[in-house]
């Protein structure tokens, strides 16, 4: 029936007549095809010719009922709107096209995505370059930044320009850093040079300065570089103002011999060889004039020498200085330089008196012994240095992990210090380069452990945060509006974020934790004793399905009610999922149990519903096949077939209802047959009252026209005949009881009023004269209550009759046009009694009869 749901355009019938029309219908068919055919290669020729007309495309696509020329067309079509245009029309049409467009709309998208982060970019360099200070991880940051984006050919020439000046700027930086730095160093080396050469060497130094204090690039320069730069510059004016007093020739001539006695030294605070000299001095000091040689051909009287009397703290001083010399010789022999150079330090912080020649010669072997180890070492810890300078620099290419990168780094540093304990301090270029690499070689590390540290604190915030919302949740508690599920929802998502939390430093770790369980407790207290409410009321709805009658028919609605019961409760107040869980397990498990046993009972509960339904089908057959056996052609076979109808419906319902349910399936079919027989057999008893109303209606207008007919004759002047008129009404249909009665009486008495005296005869025709009104106004009074028309003319008295019979209805207490009812012979009493009135009537009034007696059929 619905084969044409699922038939294609291109499947054959299986029709022959369609076959035989297909047959002579060829020759349009082909005709199409060939049209078709002509369509497809003129439409590609357009689109083989389209070159760059994007409008003339997309007028193609939107026409064309082609794929492949479709196709063709869209290969020309790359502007945004134009694309966007055609996406909208072939979205749900051609499936290649829109793949075709939503790529080279995507490739649009991500180029100006592209352009946008580009033009960022670049205005972030140029930012940079106008700033004051520049600094390199600020120009790194940029470059990461444009390494991931692909810009267009013009900006990566933009960007290029303004990375050359930027890079310019931090050479310039670096430049001019060194250049101080080294300005700085040879201020420092500028005392011990020649006295001309140095204060051209100054001069240079100080222009240079200037230099460096007008270049843009001052600000890059560390704080501290420029006030030691011009500290070393004070330092060495000065420096180089001794040396040219000390070189000034004095004002006399004095002999060597006559030279000053030198102050005895206060302490061994000089280099060696200054300390050799000062010992060489003290020396010549000590010796007797006689071996002085002379200063000149003629020598002065020398002054003689002041003596100075040794005390014994002197001697107790002198003795704990050879002491410390004796430890510093002992630890040069151990190889134990950093102890010895501690000795040292030590010699040149004591004060002692005067030493001894072999004192003196003593301390200057050590000291010169101290200073060719300390070479050694120093070499030797240089070219260890530089291992390490150059192991440094390899850690970033090895991959390590960061905390492996980190130990390792963190040992080299270690390492480089042991290395000045034992080989003395490094040279500040070596040393600059060595932390340098760490640095470079740290940054990983650092930059990962900055970023661990950050999300430490992070996530601190975040659990504090959490507790503040614990705390808010106490202060303004769902409990206290018994909003529970709020709460548990609450609850189970705070501590749920509280276990997704990352790692917290340990010192905020447990006072953290403590804050939320502390706040988590206080807030759970109401939660934690409604659920244990809600399980025992959860046990009380298991022990009320295990109590249920699996037998009793309202068992499966009491059980959906539990259910109902149960996701009530457990949307209002969700407990702990494994308690939910196990007490749901229970629920089930008893529901399962009564559903279990339902199916046991339902079997033969089947059988007893199916024979049911035989029972019931036997019931509605009964009625289908109901027959009267009587004769119904009379009166009397009516009223006994219409008995017999309403016998046999009463005992149908009877059997019916004494019936039990039935199958499911089957109960809507039976039940439709079963209104369907008693619709059919009550139709046939209302047709039979029907008919027989009508057949009483047209009896009773048939002997109420006979008498209308005589009453009028008997108000005439012609003779009645009583004869013909009894055979007249014998004829007639009789009718039922009271009305047969009432009519015949009346008939009776016109029959005696014209058998009469003419006196007697004008007297009974003036009675039908005068009732006349009569019988109108109770004609008009029945059709107001029957609800029949009574036509314009009657229309004022119409209306004012409806007002007397309302009143007579509110007095009475009937509703109007209520009656006392039909009585058992079918005519109503307020008809009868008309029907009894003699009165005259004419042809108006007598439809007038004829249409209540029509409605009183019915």
């Amino acid at each position: 029936m619905f084969e044409f749901l699922f038939k294609r355009p291109g499947d054959k019938g299986t029709d022959p007549q369609a076959a035989e029309g297909a047959g002579q219908g060829g020759a349009p068919e082909a005709a199409a095809r060939e049209a078709a055919a002509a369509r497809r290669a003129e439409q590609a020729e357009r689109a083989r010719t389209l070159a760059a007309d994007e409008a003339a495309a997309v007028e193609l696509i939107l026409q064309s009922e082609f794929a492949d020329v479709r196709l063709a067309a869209a290969e020309h079509v790359v502007s945004r709107p134009m694309l966007e245009k055609v996406q909208a029309a072939v979205r749900n049409t051609d499936r290649r096209v829109a793949k075709l467009v939503q790529g080279r709309l995507d490739a649009l998208r991500h180029r100006e995505m592209e352009s946008r982060q580009a033009e960022a970019t670049i205005a972030a360099a140029q930012r940079l370059l106008q700033d004051e200070k520049l600094a390199p991880n600020q120009v790194a940051d940029l470059d990461r930044q444009w390494k991931v984006i692909d810009a267009p050919p013009e900006m990566a020439a933009q960007f290029d320009q303004l990375r050359a000046a930027l890079g310019s700027r931090l050479e310039a930086q670096v430049t001019l850093q060194r250049a101080a730095i080294d300005a700085l160093a040879a201020l420092r080396r500028l005392a011990s040079g020649d006295g001309a050469e140095a204060e051209a060497e100054l001069a240079k130094l100080e222009s240079a300065h200037a230099t460096y204090l007008a270049s843009p690039e001052k600000s890059t320069l560390p704080r501290h570089l420029l006030g030691d730069v011009e500290e070393a510059l004070a330092g060495a004016r000065a420096a180089l103002a001794r040396m040219s007093a000390a070189a000034a020739p004095a004002p006399a001539e004095v002999p060597a011999g006559d030279a000053p006695e030198t102050a005895e030294p206060a302490g061994v605070s000089a280099p060696a060889d200054v300390a050799t000299a000062d010992i060489a001095a003290a020396g010549a000091t000590d010796a007797s004039p006689d071996t002085a040689a002379p200063a000149g051909p003629a020598p002065a009287p020398a002054r003689p020498p002041r003596e100075k009397k040794i005390t014994p703290a002197d001697r107790e001083a002198n003795e704990r200085f050879m002491a410390q010399v004796a430890a510093m010789e002992a630890a040069l022999e151990a190889g134990q330089l950093h102890t010895a150079a501690e000795h040292d330090k030590a010699l040149k912080d004591s004060k002692t008196g005067r030493l001894t020649p072999q004192q003196g010669e003593r301390l200057a072997h050590v000291r010169a012994e101290l200073k060719r180890l300390s070479a050694w070492a120093r070499w030797g810890g240089n070219v260890s240095r530089e291992e390490l300078v150059h192991a440094v620099e390899g850690l970033p290419a090895q991959n390590l992990a960061m905390a492996e990168l980190a130990r390792k780094v963190s040992a080299m540093r270690e390492r480089w210090k042991s290395l000045d304990t034992v080989s003395g301090p490094a040279p500040k270029s070596l040393w600059e380069k060595f932390d340098a690499a760490c640095t470079a070689a740290y940054a990983p590390a650092a930059a990962h452990f900055r970023h661990l540290a950050d999300e430490r604190h992070g996530n601190a915030a975040k659990a504090q945060a959490l507790v503040d919302e614990v705390q808010a949740l106490v202060a303004d508690s769902p409990a206290a509006r018994e909003d529970w599920r709020t709460l548990a929802s609450s609850s189970q998502r705070l501590r749920q974020a509280w276990s997704r939390l990352g790692t917290i430093d340990r010192k905020d770790k447990k006072r953290l934790d403590t804050a939320f369980g502390k706040a988590m407790e206080t807030l759970m207290a109401p939660l934690e004793a409604q659920r244990g409410i809600e399980v025992a009321r959860r046990e009380q709805l298991i022990e009320e399905v295990y109590k249920l009658d699996p037998a009793d028919r309202h068992t499966v609605d009491t059980l959906r009610g539990l259910q109902e019961a149960w996701q009530g409760h457990a949307k209002a107040l969700p407990l702990e999922r494994r308690q939910e869980q196990a007490l749901w397990q229970k629920f089930r498990a008893a529901c399962d149990t009564i559903f279990a046993k339902r199916k046991e009972s339902a079997h033969a509960a089947d059988h007893e519903r199916k024979a049911h339904l035989h029972a019931r089908e036997a019931i509605s057959a009964q009625l289908e096949a109901f027959t009267f056996d009587g004769d119904d052609a009379d009166a009397d076979g009516g009223k006994a077939r219409q008995a017999a109808i309403t016998k046999a419906l009463r005992d149908a319902a009877t059997a019916w209802h004494a019936t039990g349910p039935v199958p499911r399936a089957a109960e809507g079919r039976i039940e439709q047959r079963y209104r369907a027989a008693v619709s059919a057999l009550q139709g046939q008893a209302d047709t039979i009252r029907r008919q027989a109303g009508t057949a009483q209606a047209n009896a009773l207008r048939d002997r109420l026209r006979l008498v209308q007919a005589l009453e009028a004759a008997v108000a005439g002047t012609e003779p009645v005949e009583a004869d013909a008129w009894n055979g007249r009404w014998q004829a007639l249909a009789a009718l039922p009881g009271d009305a047969d009665r009432t009519l015949h009486g009346r008939f009776n008495a016109a029959l005696a009023a014209a058998a009469g005296e003419a006196s007697e005869r004008a007297a009974y025709a003036a009675t039908l004269e005068g009732n006349r009104a009569r019988l109108l106004t109770e004609i008009l009074r029945q059709e107001i209550v029957a609800g029949i028309d009574s036509g314009a003319e009657f229309a004022r008295d119409r209306l004012k009759m409806q007002v007397e019979v309302l009143q007579d209805s509110l007095k009475s207490g009937h509703k109007a046009g209520a009656g006392a009812g039909r009585p058992a012979a079918g005519i109503a009493p307020p008809l009868l009694a008309l029907c009894a009135l003699p009165a005259l009537v004419d042809d108006r009034t007598a439809s007038r009869m004829d249409a209540l007696l029509r409605k009183e059929a019915k």
